[in-house]
């Protein structure tokens, strides 16, 4: 329906040389030359060259057109995409007022957005409207009601109201709309598509490679005090031998009672319980819940996930039983800080400004969460915020929003896949101080080969954390914790693939 034209126009004008032949007078035949004349022996003064009987003109200069990196998209009739002026709003629960544009990536994006809408004649911005607790319920009252005027595309978050809004029919199916290339890289690079889909139908999307997630980060000096090299960490994360055993090794190696009180005071692990489980059990080859070609599948107790399972909390119970009664439940965070843990398992985005490891005196690493026993190479469970249309739009409507949210989520020429994005934003936070983290680490992460998506998100009435995780900590029972949720999950499940 809709073709490529490409802007890039490349005028070049070259004249030939030409060349010009002395013509004869009158058509007679030339005479013959007379004999030369004797050199007059006294003659000093050097005459002009006489000018030759041929000459070749100068070619013509080349006259070239600037170039334009940029592709324009024309309608059926060879003109460029119109939207009519259409405002566009992408809504999410953290959008500011925006920055100025740094060089490099961010400035090229921003001159290719300001193009794309003047070019096809829309404007797109991003608010914060929602918050990050209301955003589900918000979409589903809005959807329901028949929506308004303001053209949304909304920012989502796993959450069991947006699958029942799947279900209810409430979210666009964005495999109708030809704007949207869902075998592109754009869309393969994080395969959100493939978790928001269902009966062949797509229900959300996500630009471009996947944001980093879980990893663990490493205070250097409490390494280097316990004689612990940090580099070692990213050399064997390189090798291939950074693995559970070796990470248990190094918190045995760190958690030591340094002023001989007999109690321990610093701390191989802190660390945020859930994040950790999920990521040992992912970095097992196990999952909650799967996927195949009959639907959802109840993974819990697989192999792979309880053997995950039982090592987390054998970590926890040897490393992590140091929080003060009554601590906050993100009291790992202030211990992190006070340098008294080698290890905190997290998110990369902790490590970014803004966040709570811009107050981190000590120097500080972040490589991958190790690999288990049975897992083929470090993996990260990417969680990215789907993006829908809700589905009381028309199609026209529809399509004009996707076309806008496509054009302003494209990299800029010269950018197509980069990751210059991500890193710049860690270079600017904690993160900023280890270049191998940056090099190394964040690369890795947003890596196919080194991600994967879960389903556990997708099933309605699931709630991880309250339903299972948090209960998953030192000394916690696995197989009572499991028998508590099985027969819940199982039913939930079923329902799912009805």
């Amino acid at each position: 329906m809709k073709k490529l034209m490409s802007k890039k126009v490349v005028a070049a004008v070259t004249a030939a040389a030409m060349t010009m032949s002395l013509a004869a007078c009158g058509g007679a035949e030339p005479a013959a030359p007379a004999a030369p004349a004797e050199p007059a022996p006294a003659a000093t003064e050097t005459k002009e060259e006489a000018p030759k009987a041929e000459e070749v003109k100068e070619e013509a200069p080349v006259e070239e057109e600037e170039v334009s990196p940029y592709t324009v998209i024309t309608d059926d009739s060879g003109n460029p995409v119109d939207l009519g002026g259409m405002e566009v709003i992408i809504r999410d629960w953290w959008s500011g007022d925006p920055a100025d544009p740094t060089p490099g990536y961010q400035e090229a994006q921003k001159e290719y957005r300001d193009w794309a809408q003047e070019t096809y004649n829309f404007k797109i911005s991003q608010k914060a409207i929602s918050d990050w607790g209301s955003t589900p319920a918000d979409f589903v009252d809005y959807c329901t009601t028949g929506g308004d005027d303001v053209n949304y595309v909304w920012t989502l978050r796993d959450d069991p109201a947006i699958t029942s809004a799947m279900a209810q029919g409430l979210m666009y199916d964005l495999s109708t709309l030809d704007c949207l290339d869902f075998s592109s890289d754009k869309f393969t690079a994080n395969k959100l598509h493939e978790q928001y889909s269902k009966g062949g139908k797509i229900f959300a999307m996500y630009a471009g490679p996947s944001e980093p997630r879980t990893g663990v980060y490493f205070n250097k000096k409490v390494l280097q005090d316990a004689g612990i090299d940090p580099e070692s960490l990213y050399d064997m994360q390189a090798d291939g031998t950074w693995t559970w055993d070796k990470f248990d090794e190094l918190m045995g190696k760190c958690q030591r009672d340094t002023d001989n009180d007999g109690a321990d005071d610093v701390f191989g692990l802190t660390v945020n319980e859930g994040n950790m489980t999920t990521a040992a059990i992912f970095s097992n080859g196990g999952s909650y819940i799967g996927k195949d070609s009959n639907g959802y599948t109840y993974n819990l107790e697989s192999a792979e996930t309880l053997e995950a399972l039982e090592w987390t909390v054998e970590m926890f119970t040897k490393y992590d039983q140091h929080d003060p009664e009554g601590a906050e439940w993100d009291y790992y965070k202030e211990e992190f800080l006070n340098g008294s843990v080698a290890f905190m398992v997290d998110d990369e985005y902790c490590g970014c400004p803004g966040n709570f490891l811009d107050d981190m005196k000590d120097p500080v690493g972040f490589v991958m969460f190790p690999k288990g026993p049975k897992g083929k190479d470090y993996i990260n469970v990417w969680s990215n915020n789907p993006c829908a249309i809700p589905a009381c739009y028309d199609a026209d409507r529809a399509w004009k929003i996707a076309f806008a949210w496509n054009q302003y989520t494209m990299d800029p020429p010269g950018y197509e896949g980069s990751i210059d994005a991500l890193i710049e934003n860690a270079s600017n936070g904690k993160l900023g101080e280890d270049d191998r983290a940056l090099e190394e680490t964040i690369p890795m992460m947003t890596e196919p080969a080194h991600g994967t998506i879960a389903f556990h998100g997708m099933i309605p009435d699931l709630n991880l954390g309250p339903d299972f995780v948090w209960g998953i900590g030192p000394n916690s029972v696995v197989s009572e914790a499991v028998e508590a949720i099985r027969d819940t999950w199982k039913s939930y499940v079923d329902a799912a693939n009805k």
